[in-house]
């Protein structure tokens, strides 16, 4: 299933989109875009697949995204077929980068939340006090003037700064490069395990790229990226067969071992262990997303297909 690119009307006033989606079901296939997204689930319940994650959303469920990550939220089947008691409702922000200028997020003021948005490139959900405040104020935006609306984002991107109460969705590997803010050390790291993943990967092997004793590696490592760096490795190189598995052009056996696993049998325990489902089970998932939204309109929504 090959994600297609949006894009989104933009009133010639605004420098950011606010909208509300109040319908049947969520409109929008498998699909990205270049702008940073927030959505607000206020009713509404079913699977929600970004990147290479696919998870459950129910009313409150609150996702920051960051560019060209392709995602989908697919309603319940109540809703798709018309029999839930209420539409499916959500509030969605979409804004560029530069929307306030070039250097915005390069003032002092804005380094935190310029560190939380690069995380966003993998999703991010959003818990904790910071949730029920930031959905407020996005309820609230719908009814506010020009000036109001953009104080009421950057009150957003407050919340998001200060907020330590999330969840990462779509894993390394399939992000592809990792934008995380690091020393140049793990850079070198990050760098080395994305371009050699699909081969072995010798604990000796990575600490000298890292120029540390294999123990002092592990210990930092772990203490950088909250898992081990064997772990780390199965999430890239699972990540790598998310996508592999969602372009279809493989079957599960070669992705396995493009992806630097050297036998099926792991492979398959592996992906099991990070996506609680195994790699035919994520592929028909997938397939299952395609149907949903075979039949959408492309008029529904202005997009280009890729």
């Amino acid at each position: 299933m090959k994600p297609v690119e949006m894009r989104f009307a933009k009133d010639f006033d605004k420098s950011f989109i606010v909208f509300r989606e109040n319908c049947k079901s969520f409109p929008c296939p498998w699909h990205y875009h270049p702008e940073y997204e927030i959505v607000l689930v206020n009713k509404s319940s079913g699977r929600r697949m970004v990147g290479d994650h696919i998870g459950y959303f129910d009313e409150g469920d609150l996702v920051i995204m960051g560019p060209k990550i392709p995602h989908v939220w697919i309603n319940d089947d109540k809703y798709t077929n018309g029999l839930a008691e209420t539409k499916a409702d959500a509030i969605v922000i979409h804004f560029l980068e530069d929307f306030l200028g070039t250097d915005f997020f390069e003032v002092p003021e804005m380094e935190k939340i310029k560190n939380f948005l690069t995380l966003s490139s993998h999703g991010i959900v959003i818990n904790g006090k910071a949730k029920a405040k930031i959905a407020t104020i996005m309820n609230d935006m719908l009814e506010m003037n020009s000036i109001q609306r953009i104080a009421a984002l950057i009150s957003i991107f407050d919340h998001l700064a200060s907020n330590t109460d999330y969840e990462l969705l779509a894993s390394p590997g399939f992000v592809q490069n990792s934008h995380l803010r690091c020393s140049d050390r793990f850079s070198k790291v990050t760098e080395y395990i994305l371009r050699n993943f699909n081969n072995e990967i010798t604990l000796p092997e990575i600490a000298s790229v890292a120029n540390m004793a294999v123990t002092t590696f592990c210990n930092f490592f772990k203490e950088q990226y909250r898992v081990t760096f064997i772990e780390y490795l199965n999430k890239v190189r699972i990540g790598y067969a998310c996508k592999l598995l969602y372009e279809d052009t493989q079957n599960i056996v070669e992705i396995a071992y493009e992806c630097g696993f050297n036998n099926l049998a792991n492979f398959n325990r592996q992906f099991k262990k990070l996506k609680n489902m195994t790699p035919s089970e994520y592929r028909r998932a997938l397939e299952l997303g395609a149907i949903l939204y075979q039949d959408r309109s492309p008029e529904l929504l202005m997009k280009t297909a890729v």
